[in-house]
């Protein structure tokens, strides 16, 4: 009595989601006042940082691994599609209904279960932010070292689902690099462990690995082990302007030599500049091309050490108005710089594509150079900014969404783009994932063969195709 949902589907399916009989064993699960199918209440729970809406039949909050087992059973007996959502900050619609069924959200799923200092973890649900994990670890003296731009929004499951980089990779890598083990609820409502609280483990395929950046499509996590570092004594952030962004991003392979490797390394082009300027008026000079920020963490001897070779650095390599921040209250100022970009870049249109591509980083000049000369080519607005310490720059075609010519000369700059990218031995996202956004993209960093492998692992863990459909597989 049911239609099957194929994850491959490419288009909008009619579901038994809304079907009254499901909605009251739905209900039954959950309790009635967390199944909501108000159209007005659903909407926001259709779309993500895109800007593009899929709105579901219903979206219902379990607060326990229990409750998602039997929501899990019941869709794949139902055969309804089921898309998982934290936080809804993401740029390639991971986490957006765009097959209809039910969206899932882990509001609920909120509690830190325990945090080990002598042993170095952190076991939580998967509806904390990763701002709240942060600032509970840190009045025990420690570090939850993953750090995206959308800390205050993203959830721990989220960001473990996208793989989420942010500001502090150049040192401490990527969410996966801070994951010891989770809990897992698959397509079919088995609950399965991977990993667990040791550094140390390789018993078995390593599937905590495989669950980072999986996008939701092969399991919900309900439960996080996660690596804590201890908190660094002191910190440092050096400010400078560039006449340029090539010439700010050459700078990114000149501390190596010296046996320096910076937390952070940031890079902010002239447009973003103004557009931030202009928005919460940080003093920012107007003349300058571009801006680099660079943190560097450890012992106060350590710290100061660095600090002075960076402002060498970057003195003898064209910056200049160098600045340290004196306070941590003056750094998380020149942060605020950097967090305030996305917001401020839609003086320059209506419609922001912003892709996330990842070069190695000596290949940063000229990615950016090439990316802005491919937006003159097409007359499209750039605007570029992000993590140019790991090689991963956001690049922001901004246009008039309502311009369809506009649009479609920002798509073909998009596909170049992508493909500047991978011949640059890159590939086209460093930390916001595929979605339904880039998966028309993913032939041009990943081959046939591996593609395939893909999605027989997908139909391992989901032989309905009833997760997440209609992303990174079209």
């Amino acid at each position: 009595m049911f239609e099957s949902i194929h994850f491959h589907s490419t288009g909008r399916k009619i579901t038994n989601a809304s079907d009254p009989e499901v909605l009251d064993r739905l209900r039954s699960i959950v309790g009635a006042e967390n199944v909501v199918v108000d159209p007005t209440r659903v909407e926001p729970y259709g779309g993500d940082a895109v800007k593009e809406k899929f709105p579901p039949e219903a979206v219902v909050f379990p607060e326990s691994t229990v409750q998602m087992v039997a929501i899990l059973k019941l869709a794949n007996e139902a055969r309804f599609p089921v898309t998982a959502r934290g936080g809804g900050v993401g740029y390639t619609g991971g986490a957006v209904p765009v097959d209809g069924g039910i969206v899932i959200g882990t509001d609920r799923m909120n509690k830190i279960l325990e945090i080990n200092a002598d042993d170095l973890y952190a076991v939580t649900q998967p509806g904390i932010t990763t701002f709240e994990l942060q600032q509970a670890v840190e009045k025990q003296g420690l570090m939850f070292a993953p750090d995206p731009a959308s800390y205050k929004d993203s959830f721990i499951g989220g960001n473990i689902a996208e793989n989420a980089g942010g500001m502090r990779t150049p040192k401490y890598g990527v969410t996966k690099h801070h994951v010891l083990g989770l809990e897992v609820v698959t397509a079919t409502g088995d609950v399965i462990r991977t990993g667990g609280k040791t550094v140390k483990n390789v018993v078995g395929f390593d599937l905590t690995g495989l669950m980072c950046g999986s996008e939701g499509m092969l399991g919900i996590i309900t439960e996080a082990t996660v690596k804590l570092l201890p908190m660094p004594e002191a910190t440092a952030t050096v400010r400078a302007n560039f006449p340029s962004m090539e010439a700010g991003c050459k700078v990114l392979t000149k501390f190596t030599p010296l046996g320096l490797l910076p937390m952070a390394m940031e890079v902010i082009d002239k447009f973003c500049i103004a557009a931030i300027e202009e928005l919460f008026h940080f003093g920012l000079s107007l003349e300058a091309g571009a801006i680099l920020l660079v943190a560097v963490d450890g012992s106060t001897e350590e710290v100061e050490r660095s600090s002075k070779i960076v402002e060498r650095v970057i003195a003898e390599n064209g910056g200049f108005d160098v600045i340290r921040a004196a306070s941590r209250e003056e750094e998380a100022k020149l942060w605020d710089v950097r967090r305030a970009i996305s917001p401020s870049l839609m003086k320059y249109g209506t419609l922001k594509i912003n892709e996330d591509v990842v070069v190695p980083r000596s290949k940063v000049p000229e990615l950016v150079a090439t990316i802005e000369q491919i937006g003159k080519k097409h007359d499209t607005f750039v605007a570029n900014f992000g993590h140019a310490g790991d090689g991963n720059i956001h690049v922001n075609f901004v246009v008039d969404r309502e311009d369809a010519s506009a649009v479609a000369r920002a798509r073909e700059c998009v596909a170049e783009t992508f493909q500047l990218s991978v011949d640059l031995g890159g590939t086209i996202s460093g930390e916001h994932g595929i979605g339904y956004v880039k998966a028309p993209y993913l032939s041009y960093a990943i081959d046939k063969p591996t593609l395939e492998i893909m999605k027989g692992i997908k139909k391992v863990f989901d032989p309905n195709g009833i997760l997440n459909p209609g992303k990174m597989f079209v």
